[in-house]
C-alpha cells in the first residue's frame, strides 16, 4: 500500500452508493437512549465482532452510515431463520440483491476495506 493511499484510505469510502462505515448500537439499558457502539468498515467485519463478543442479535440495531444519513439495517439480511449471525459467505449472499452490482462472484466492492 502507497503512502497516498494510506492517507485517502479506501477506493470504496468515496463511493457514494454504499455504506461508508457500519455501527451496532446495543442498549446499555433497555428503554435508555445510552448505548454501546461497535463500528466495523465492512457488515462481515461487524457481525464478525458481535459474534466473536457474544452479542445477541435480538439486542442490535445495525446501521449503514453514509455521509449524511444513516438507515436501519433490516436484520433478516444478518440473521438466519434459526436466530444465528450470517457467517462472512451467507451475508456476501444475503447483501447481493441489497448493493446490487457490489457482490460478486468471486469478490466485492468492499476489498479494498479492513474487516476487522
Amino acid at each position: 500500500m502507497s503512502i497516498v493511499s494510506k492517507l485517502i484510505g479506501p477506493q470504496s469510502k468515496y463511493d457514494k452508493s454504499i455504506p461508508y462505515t457500519y455501527e451496532a448500537r446495543v442498549p446499555v439499558i433497555e428503554g435508555e437512549e445510552a448505548f454501546n457502539s461497535y463500528m466495523a468498515d465492512t457488515i462481515c467485519g461487524l457481525i464478525h465482532c458481535l459474534d466473536k463478543n457474544k452479542i445477541a442479535h435480538d439486542e442490535v440495531t445495525i446501521y449503514e452510515i453514509f455521509e449524511k444519513e444513516e438507515k436501519i439495517i433490516d436484520h433478516q439480511l444478518y440473521v438466519s431463520k434459526e436466530g444465528r449471525w450470517l457467517t462472512k459467505s451467507e451475508l456476501c449472499q444475503s447483501f447481493k440483491e441489497h448493493y446490487k452490482g457490489h457482490i460478486f462472484e468471486g469478490g466485492c466492492s468492499f476489498e479494498d476495506r479492513d474487516c476487522d
